[in-house]
């Protein structure tokens, strides 16, 4: 268990911060709870003004009012609202009770994708609910998450043993994996590996075990699922970014016209709404390549603003892993890192033309109700986590303390002056 303990990982408590002045508020309990509720806010205001911009054309196209796609979105979000303070709320034993119950459901609702989901876009992930389409995968994600924590937190001291390693979390991400890989969705399927990579990584379990299950799940995806399967579409995608891209109205359409969007924004954009490229000639311009339109739109400030916030999700919660003393809350925040950055460097590289297209959305931004809610339930948990560091309680104290000072100090003052003649 020397490995584990030179990698700081979640077996070891973490050692007294020391004292850095320089830092200044940085060192703070609660900056981790702060940098969360910010970036997830403002990325969620983006996401709804950013959804309203792509689609009003194609909706007016479509004989359709240009604030279908605006307000469906802006009704997700202020669903997902209460959702996540109910989550940020909650304390972490509730989180660990709900591991097991969580991944049931999860798994359940995946099996009845296979059996009874519909088809978009070429993936089975969905379930209708009258006009609303529920996607499983999406609740899978953070349901794994919490129970890798568990099961892998449990067995801390046992992880240098490979079979403690496998058992029951190797068959249970799996199962997960292979479910979502039965509806053809490979792009859910390779960030649902990323979360259980970093959950992997943060629990201490031996590299030997990491690398090897990397290499598998490389195999795996690159031949198996991409040359066996579905050679043909998926071999033409990566051809189109790291080959020779041949033919402009077929795979190397979508690949090329967000790179033109990107391109025309230049440094401060061409303005908000005016962007040429959503006017039907990029597929999924609020979805999938919501990015290209900020970069068309917003230019390339707008696309670093974008990038920033993820950022400082991802320092927020490495923050969080560094910080907490319970191997729980390490290893369910750095899965949940490794998600929802993960997905949105992803989606961000394909928008570049650094990946080939996978139709994977760019978390709190694209178009898309299940993915929301369930990411600012996420990122609650989180939240949560951040609210139970070690000294947030008394930070919280001591500022609500001084808040309250103040209002009654403005509350004389108020009264002073209104009885003065």
């Amino acid at each position: 268990m020397t490995q584990t303990a030179s990698r700081g990982t979640a077996t070891a408590r973490p050692a007294a911060e020391p004292e850095r002045p320089w830092l200044g508020q940085w060192n703070s309990a609660v900056t981790s709870f702060y940098l969360l509720v910010g970036a997830t806010t403002l990325l969620t205001v983006i996401g709804v003004v950013m959804v309203f911009s792509s689609s009003a054309v194609t909706e007016i196209a479509a004989g359709r009012s240009p604030y279908v796609a605006f307000l469906n979105q802006a009704r997700f979000a202020l669903i997902g609202l209460p959702l996540l303070l109910v989550c940020a709320r909650l304390p972490v034993r509730w989180y660990k009770r709900l591991a097991w119950p969580g991944l049931l459901i999860a798994l359940g609702l995946l099996v009845a994708v296979v059996l009874v989901g519909t088809s978009v876009g070429g993936n089975t992930n969905w379930i209708p609910l009258g006009s609303f389409r529920f996607q499983p995968s999406e609740l899978a994600k953070l349901a794994l998450a919490l129970w890798l924590a568990m099961v892998l937190g449990r067995k801390q001291r046992l992880l240098g043993q490979w079979r403690h390693v496998l058992l029951p979390a190797v068959p249970g991400a799996l199962a997960v994996v292979g479910l979502v890989l039965g509806g053809n969705d490979l792009g859910t399927a390779l960030v649902i590996m990323l979360l259980v990579a970093g959950a992997f990584f943060v629990s201490g379990a031996d590299a030997r075990l990491l690398f090897g299950g990397a290499a598998v799940a490389a195999f795996v995806v690159a031949y198996v699922f991409i040359y066996l399967q579905h050679g043909s579409d998926r071999l033409n995608r990566i051809a189109a970014v790291y080959g020779e891209c041949t033919d402009l109205a077929d795979e190397c359409y979508q690949f090329t016209h967000g790179l033109r969007a990107l391109g025309t924004g230049g440094v401060t954009g061409v303005g908000l709404g005016a962007s040429r490229e959503k006017w039907s000639y990029l597929p999924e311009a609020h979805n999938d390549f919501i990015f290209a339109v900020i970069g068309e739109e917003l230019g390339l400030l707008g696309t670093l603003l974008v990038l920033g916030l993820f950022v400082l999700l991802g320092l927020a919660m490495s923050r969080v892993v560094r910080r907490h003393d319970d191997p729980f809350v390490k290893i369910a925040t750095a899965a949940i890192a490794c998600w929802i950055v993960g997905q949105a460097l992803v989606n961000i590289g394909v928008v570049a033309g650094l990946l080939p297209v996978i139709g994977v959305p760019l978390p709190l931004v694209s178009a898309g109700g299940t993915a929301l809610i369930t990411t600012m339930a996420a990122l609650g948990v989180v939240i949560s986590f951040a609210r139970s560091e070690p000294g947030a309680a008394e930070a919280f104290a001591a500022r609500g303390s001084v808040v309250r000072r103040s209002l009654a100090v403005v509350g004389r003052s108020a009264r002073r002056s209104r009885r003065a003649p």
